[in-house]
């Protein structure tokens, strides 16, 4: 898109939109997006594409049945209307230059005529098969997979927002929603031009998007993180340390303060409270302070300077495993994160968004120019990938290669990626192979699990705007799938 004359915009939608068709198990038509875009110098602009519960949400037949959670697979409930499509068009309609159907067609065509199944996508095919026909004869890495009926859904959206949303996939999200959802609630556009939050930091700010995103997280890692002694060299488990305790100060409160409409500012602004709670030679208990994900992260930077930081996701894997069974499309299961808790401001409900774990950032210099687009996916772990990602960039002035492909730690939870500040106390610190911390963060109180490298650690990408204007670029050097690629 970008060698036809296409902005970043036009670039992001693209590339989104042909993961969307052939990484499945990642992102796609059924899940939600948020982005952030910087065209000239201040703040960028910041887009919320998620998605709400339908009209018929009902939490008390929720916990009649016996739950305490949401339910995370095969439960329509758990299934906001997708606002994936919806970002989209905003995306494109506010910063496109090429006509949507020129942004669309390539990703129509891997729909229509078919693509191999990557070796990422495989682990997850006997499990979908059954489920969807798209799915039922790959077997293995290579094998042709071809989607016609996401084609069609391609090809509706092209032509506007109601050939998608009140068309065939529509229709057949009404179809088995049970009465979760109405028509009304897929004529309700999903996409929403909102304030970012910004924080100054290291000498640069940084921005993300607000409730109900849990961006904040990152702001406030950062500013409890600016105002400690970082050693200078990231190998030394000090630094692991500190900032390991700089995100657990920052999360531990998460459930109680992350919903729809939240304002965060009172809780940014209390990081000199929680740094000072951090002792640099032990692992403080943080339980009594409070009052694996799967995703697709992509950047882009055009040569008029505009980046797009934009993220995607299903949630876990698959998502929910239900199908829309007309078209194929996959949906999402990102009302995991509503509470089941009466009265919690979080709680599941008619026409709400739940709490999300997608934190797209994006860096500028102080004079307002673009400096980074970056992100990752990860699900909990997000802000924690990225708090050290930006710390290698800013403070100790790694290249974007040495900032992504660095080894990671990630604060673990009970087994589904999205649990970890259920039990903040209990989280494990997992050390990425090769990393060089165990030892010293074991002797400081924490308890460390050793790792090889897998998802749950994040599939970084970074794009830097060095200040002679050069772009330099890295993607996650460890990920079965990813590239950085320039003209």
């Amino acid at each position: 898109m970008l060698e036809r004359g296409g902005s970043a915009a036009d670039a992001a939608v693209a590339a989104n939109a042909v993961l969307a068709v052939t990484s499945p198990h990642l992102c796609g038509l059924g899940g939600d997006l948020f982005a952030l875009v910087h065209d000239g110098t201040g703040a960028p602009a910041a887009l919320n594409a998620s998605g709400r519960s339908g009209s018929g949400a009902d939490p008390e037949r929720l916990r009649a049945e016996g739950h305490d959670r949401m339910p995370h697979h095969h439960d329509i409930r758990s299934v906001p209307v997708p606002g994936c499509a919806d970002g989209w068009l905003a995306l494109h309609g506010r910063y496109g230059r090429l006509p949507l159907t020129e942004v669309l067609a390539p990703a129509i065509g891997h729909a229509r005529d078919g693509f191999p199944a990557s070796p990422l996508m495989v682990p997850g095919l006997a499990t979908v098969g059954p489920l969807c026909e798209d799915f039922a004869t790959a077997r293995s890495a290579g094998d042709l997979i071809r989607r016609p009926g996401v084609a069609r859904a391609l090809e509706a959206l092209a032509d506007g927002r109601d050939g998608f949303y009140l068309g065939e996939f529509g229709k057949g999200l009404l179809a088995i929603g049970g009465g979760e959802y109405s028509e009304d609630d897929l004529a309700a556009g999903n996409a929403e031009w909102v304030d970012p939050l910004r924080a100054r930091v290291f000498g640069h700010d940084v921005w993300t998007m607000p409730p109900n995103s849990q961006g904040y997280l990152l702001l406030l890692a950062l500013g409890i993180a600016e105002g400690l002694d970082l050693p200078a060299d990231p190998a030394d488990p000090l630094w692991a340390h500190l900032l390991v305790e700089a995100a657990r100060m920052a999360g531990h409160d998460r459930l109680d303060v992350l919903f729809e409409g939240a304002s965060v500012d009172a809780v940014l602004d209390s990081a000199d409270a929680r740094r000072a709670l951090i002792d640099p030679s032990a692992r403080a208990t943080v339980q009594d302070l409070a009052a694996d994900g799967d995703t697709t992260y992509l950047c882009a930077v055009d040569g008029d300077g505009m980046g797009v930081s934009l993220i995607q996701s299903n949630a876990s894997g698959f998502g929910s495993l239900i199908f829309e069974p007309s078209t194929g499309i996959n949906l999402h299961n990102r009302g995991i994160g509503f509470s089941l808790i009466p009265g919690h401001p979080a709680e599941y409900g008619p026409r709400r968004r739940p709490p999300h774990t997608l934190v797209p950032a994006l860096v500028t210099r102080p004079d307002g120019s673009l400096r980074s687009v970056v992100g990752t996916m990860g699900g909990d772990a997000q802000p924690q990938v990225l708090l050290q990602v930006l710390t290698r960039l800013l403070v100790h002035n790694r290249t974007p290669g040495e900032a992504v492909g660095a080894p990671r730690w990630r604060l673990a939870g009970q087994g589904t990626g999205f649990d970890t500040w259920r039990a903040p106390d209990q989280v494990v610190v997992e050390v990425e192979e090769g990393g060089p911390w165990s030892e010293g963060l074991r002797e400081r109180g924490h308890p460390v699990g050793a790792m090889p490298y897998g998802s749950a650690f994040g599939h970084a990408h970074l794009i830097d705007v060095l200040p002679s204007g050069v772009l330099a670029g890295a993607a996650d050097p460890r990920s079965i799938i990813g590239a950085a690629a320039g003209l």
